[in-house]
């Protein structure tokens, strides 16, 4: 019967708990204060736990009472539960005592997880407590224990057990909780601004909150961070502000709880819509839903981080010791290696004082941060920073002293996470914390901003960074440094406003140029590079920079030199710094191409535009000179070019001609060649070259990406030609699919030539769900069609999904159409492709093909799987 009994009082209590919840839940949703609803979660919990505890040792047993007491610890020991949290729990009881009982208090552990209640317990005594307590979690968990049935005496004997004086001295007990905390931050990429951040445990979030309650309870024995105000180590303010914060995070965090339906501390895509949505936030004009909800967390996040980041300071000077200053000059000192005022209040005295404190932090790289007086103080004149509009001029004279000394961007990126640089510039403090729902911007606006100025900063150290193959070499070039960082500052700085973000961010910057007194020249280049900042992007990825037009106008647009490497460096911070896996080998090389292309452009003359055959002779000749100096005579050389097509030399560059070349020496005339290589210095990484040339048969092409999509590969470039005696000279640029290393160049080839050797209509696209991230982020398909010489370009934009080329390739392939040009461009989840096709007489599609070519394409991308 007590199995039964025990079922049924569990269901009770089940059903109790989730009336509480669902009562909780309907409060939440009125608004009512989340940091309020955990503490009565707790409670409706904490009675059915006593419940569960009477049921297993009942007071009025005929032996004596359990000799045990029971604890809730950690997060329910502090008295906050989340809808989906578990519970901590703490028997306290001899070792007698826990052998007599072991039975019972396996039944009440069952009780409670068949009530729904996940509960993690220990059994200990105070002897067994202190020992456990050596790991710094579990004595982290003891320190918020709270009894739920216990008396006082046993309360004591737990405090004796983990008392500094046995366990952990606070000095220790910090520094383990310091260190613990960096290991935590580093996980996250010490980052806050992440799309998908965890409320709990990421940077800025609830833990951090934690980690200063456990430090203030462990040094000064106060369980409350405000009771550190009376103690003088933390201002009124400060502990407003972080009460603040941690009433919004609580907000977050128990909504996010509700909207997954379990126990979730990332704010994934998933939910981030469902939560805006729950929270009340609306679309407007100008930001989604979802975004203004996310910059409030972001902005939430970085006040912790601020505060939190003075408040260890306090707690590192408070066992080290106030250090001796040492004198700087007339205004600063160093203390313990931090940097302070010589006098109290000096930087609210003037603004321009402000700008001194950055100037004198730039001038010495050894200074370990703000020290936490001359921060609060900072923090406490914010609102008398003047925007660079109402500054008098000897103020913006300053600011740009900054950008032309030493450290720059690391001064730009201490301003800007004290909250200085938002009130200087206004238009930034707006894209502040402010996310872009896409999968393309994986940084909020700001935080990509300051990543776009730390690769400016890695270009001008002079260092080769692996990543990009001649930036280094050109940043000698500019004239003005800082004016780059202006654009750098600028390019993003319109987002968000609903209109065309590049043409806003070229006002301000103009604005802004022209108030801080820079030469007219100046402000045009930093307007036009701001205005302009996606041109070489754009013209690299989605037009055939091997096109002698493309680069005249390209050419045509930039028009000088300076202005060329401006945007080439800019161009590559931008990109390498708004995702770190949409910057790849291949786009290093695609930009340097058409830098490199350009400027021998400008040097020959605009009036003077490179001729299809002059470009043609020059790739034939610099490949000739190649296979010459691998040890080719001319008449091997002169026959290996004749199975070339003549485009071929035209397209590809130099080193890739004598790279197919050699692919074709050791084949018959008229026999298939299949090649695939690492880029040239590189491991395959970072994508392969492939080389198909074999006789042509219908649906070629397609079998080809279709047998690429099928070995993990994705295609970002292909080029058909058509090879001499009815042959196809294919060639690609193909990337691993995921991140990881490509298959071996001889491997690949191998398994795409046994593929295309067989029946090419056997060979269909693979079937794949949907990854799960993407199904948050519909495009709607869009298909421009427009004729050329030669044949239709299709522009095609839609979601990105695995397999997508290999989709549309097989359409094409139905529909009889050759496909002569591909390039694939993908934008986080959006694709953004062009192909040049043709009718089987390589003319233009007729209006007929053209309609039904769209309906099968719309067709093919419709659906979530394939």
């Amino acid at each position: 019967m007590a199995a039964v009994d025990d079922a049924g009082w569990s269901a009770a209590a089940k059903a109790v708990l989730a009336r509480a919840d669902a009562r909780l839940a309907r409060r939440y949703d009125a608004g009512f204060p989340a940091d309020r609803l955990v503490l009565l979660r707790a409670r409706a919990v904490d009675a059915q736990v006593r419940a569960a505890w009477r049921r297993c040792f009942p007071a009025d047993a005929p032996q004596a009472p359990a000799p045990l007491s029971l604890f809730a610890v950690g997060g329910y020991g502090r008295g906050e539960l989340f809808p989906h949290s578990d519970i901590d729990l703490l028997v306290l009881a001899e070792p007698a005592a826990q052998r007599t009982h072991e039975a019972a208090l396996a039944r009440f552990i069952a009780l409670l997880w068949d009530a729904g209640l996940e509960a993690s317990h220990a059994v200990r005594s105070p002897q067994q407590c202190s020992e456990a307590a050596a790991d710094l979690s579990v004595l982290t968990a003891l320190m918020e224990a709270r009894p739920l049935v216990a008396d006082a005496a046993a309360a004591a004997s737990l405090r004796e057990a983990i008392a500094p004086a046995r366990v952990w001295p606070p000095e220790a007990y910090f520094e383990a909780k310091c260190e613990e905390q960096r290991q935590r931050h580093a996980r996250f990429g010490d980052t806050s601004d992440n799309l998908e951040p965890n409320l709990k445990d990421g940077p800025g979030g609830l833990r951090d909150l934690h980690v200063l309650g456990w430090l203030a309870l462990r040094s000064f024995g106060v369980h409350a961070l405000d009771r550190l105000v009376a103690l003088g180590r933390l201002g009124w303010d400060e502990a407003a502000a972080l009460e603040r914060e941690r009433r919004a995070l609580c907000r977050l965090r128990y909504g996010l709880h509700l909207v997954a339906g379990r126990r979730e501390e990332r704010l994934r895509f998933d939910y981030q819509k469902l939560l805006a949505e729950r929270l009340g936030y609306e679309d407007d004009g100008k930001a989604l839903a979802v975004e203004q909800m996310m910059q409030g967390f972001y902005r939430s996040a970085a006040v912790v981080r601020r505060i939190g980041d003075r408040l260890l300071q306090r707690f590192e000077e408070h066992f080290a010791g106030v250090a001796v200053p040492e004198p700087i000059d007339a205004h600063f000192e160093r203390r313990g290696g931090y940097l302070a005022t010589r006098v109290p209040g000096w930087l609210g005295q003037d603004p321009a004082h402000v700008f001194a404190l950055f100037a004198a932090w730039a001038a010495d790289p050894a200074l370990r941060g703000l020290h936490s007086q001359a921060a609060r103080e900072l923090a406490q004149e914010l609102p008398q920073i003047p925007a660079y509009e109402e500054a008098p001029p000897a103020l913006r004279a300053a600011f740009m002293a900054l950008l032309r000394g030493p450290q720059p961007v690391r001064t730009l990126e201490r301003m800007a996470r004290a909250g200085v640089l938002g009130r200087w510039i206004t238009a930034f403090q707006r894209v502040s914390g402010r996310m872009q729902f896409d999968l393309f911007h994986v940084f909020t606006v700001d935080q990509h901003t300051l990543a776009v100025l730390r690769n400016l900063e890695g270009f001008a150290s002079g260092r080769p960074d692996p990543r990009f193959s001649t930036a280094h070499q050109v940043w000698p070039s500019l004239r003005k440094p800082e004016l780059l960082l202006l654009a750098g500052l600028f390019h993003d700085i319109g987002k968000g406003r609903g209109g065309d973000h590049s043409e806003l961010g070229a006002v301000d910057a103009r604005a802004f140029c022209e108030a801080h007194a820079l030469s007219e020249a100046d402000t045009a280049l930093v307007e036009w590079l701001v205005r302009r900042h996606l041109l070489m992007s754009v013209t690299a990825q989605k037009q055939d920079i091997t096109d002698p037009e493309v680069i005249h106008r390209f050419a045509v647009e930039v028009a000088d030199r300076q202005r060329l490497d401006a945007l080439y460096l800019l161009t590559c911070a931008d990109i390498a710094g708004t995702s770190p896996k949409l910057w790849n080998s291949w786009k290093d090389r695609l930009l340097a191409d058409l830098h490199a292309a350009t400027r021998l452009a400008l040097r020959r003359g605009l009036g003077q535009p490179v001729a299809v055959a002059e470009r043609i002779a020059e790739n034939r000749e610099a490949a000739r000179a190649l296979l010459l100096a691998e040890g080719h005579d001319e008449a091997v050389i002169h026959a290996m070019f004749a199975r070339m097509p003549e485009e071929n030399f035209l397209r590809s560059r130099a080193d890739q001609i004598a790279w197919q070349a050699n692919a074709l020496r050791e084949a018959a005339p008229g026999q298939a060649v299949v090649a695939a290589r690492a880029m040239p210095g590189r491991d395959g990484r970072d994508g392969l070259d492939v080389l198909v040339h074999m006789p042509d048969r219908d649906g070629l092409f397609a079998a080809i990406v279709i047998t690429l999509d099928r070995l993990g590969m994705s295609v970002l470039q292909a080029r058909a030609l058509d090879g001499p005696d009815g042959t196809i000279f294919d060639t690609f640029h193909v990337l691993p699919a995921e991140q990881r290393q490509a298959p071996e160049p001889a491997l690949l080839a191998a398994t795409l030539a046994r593929a295309l050797a067989g029946d090419l209509a056997r060979l269909r696209p693979a079937r794949r769900s949907q990854p799960q991230h993407l199904r948050h982020f519909r495009v709607p398909p869009q298909l421009d069609f427009t004729d050329l010489d030669g044949g239709t370009r299709i522009a095609l934009v839609c979601t990105d999904r695995p397999g997508l080329l290999a989709d549309v390739a097989h359409v094409l392939r139905e529909h009889g159409l050759r496909v002569h040009d591909a390039r694939i461009a993908t934008f986080g989840e959006r694709a953004e492709d062009l192909l040049l096709v043709s009718d089987a007489h390589n003319h233009p599609l007729a209006p007929d093909q053209r309609d039904a070519l769209r309906a099968a394409l719309l067709a093919a991308l419709d659906g979530d799987t394939r």
